[in-house]
């Protein structure tokens, strides 16, 4: 095989060399193009579960405070009668004591 046509050869696989290097080097910067694309959607995807998330929990969380409340509310309510109708009992009791002294006391001035 003469020479010219050697180094003819030698130049095509060089220029079918650079043209697969440049296809690869295209087709690695698509891929890598795809891959930031997919990567930013996955990561709204999951901000957007996260704030989901996030959303219902302090839902929940308020809704469990909020029954909470109504039973600390509903305790104190029986409590705060609880110690009224006491109250009412001494008052009586402590009413009548009174009188009772005060009956006394006049009748030691009789």
């Amino acid at each position: 095989m003469p020479r010219t046509e050697v180094l003819e050869r030698v130049k095509e696989a060089e220029r079918e060399a650079a043209e697969l290097v440049e296809e690869a080097e295209a087709d690695r910067e698509d891929r890598i193009a795809a891959a930031r694309r997919e990567a930013e959607q996955i990561r709204e995807e999951a901000e957007q579960e996260a704030a989901e998330t996030r959303e219902r929990l302090v839902e929940e969380a308020r809704s469990d405070i909020e029954a909470e409340r109504e039973e600390i509310l509903e305790r104190g309510e029986r409590e705060r009668r609880r110690l009224a109708a006491a109250a009412e009992e001494n008052r009586e009791a402590a009413v009548a004591d009174a009188v009772e002294r005060f009956e006394e006391a006049i009748r030691a001035l009789e």
